[in-house]
């Protein structure tokens, strides 16, 4: 059974839109053998009259994650519920095939999460890098390096700040408003 942790940020999480999620969320149960005992985390957001709703369903060897936003909460949460059942059928779809292509007897969700998280295990030792870039830090105000970025058509900026000297990074956020990463 989901337990449910519901955060709101720029909004207040009403009974009726916990009751919707609850109600929505716990629908994607009918897709293991076994109800999962994990916590469902849940937050609704407002920007600029766009609403965001984020699910994340950690799960034994598996984690479910989608994120929608939409003008209509109601509606953003539909989506996301529908992306995660998405991706529980990708993910079932996916270990079935492999079970029939190596002759072995019918597997269940549960069995399929055994696989996932082995997998997420192998990727993670098998971290690649495709590509390095040098260059030489340019002393400039964050303003600067802002400008910078958008010209460069960039989602983050890296530069030498001219009044600490330290190095900082610069990057646009989904608002569309800019971020300071100080080191």
């Amino acid at each position: 059974m989901f337990q449910f942790n519901i955060r709101g940020e720029n909004l207040e999480v009403t009974d009726s839109i916990r009751d919707y999620v609850e109600k929505k969320v716990t629908k994607l149960e009918r897709y293991f053998d076994t109800p999962p005992s994990s916590e469902v985390h849940v937050n609704l957001s407002v920007y600029n009259k766009e609403q965001t709703i984020e699910v994340t369903v950690p799960m034994k060897n598996l984690l479910l994650r989608a994120e929608e936003h939409n003008a209509d909460l109601y509606a953003a949460v539909d989506l996301v519920v529908d992306k995660l059942e998405r991706q529980i059928r990708k993910h079932k779809t996916k270990v079935n095939r492999k079970a029939r292509q190596e002759g072995a007897p019918k597997h269940v969700f549960a069995e399929m999460e055994r696989d996932a998280q082995s997998r997420l295990e192998e990727d993670d030792e098998e971290v690649k890098i495709v590509r390095t870039k040098r260059f030489d830090l340019k002393p400039m105000a964050s303003e600067e390096a802002a400008l910078q970025m958008d010209m460069l058509g960039h989602s983050f900026y890296v530069f030498t700040n001219a009044e600490t000297d330290e190095t900082n990074i610069v990057y646009k956020r989904r608002d569309g408003r800019y971020g300071l990463i100080e080191t």
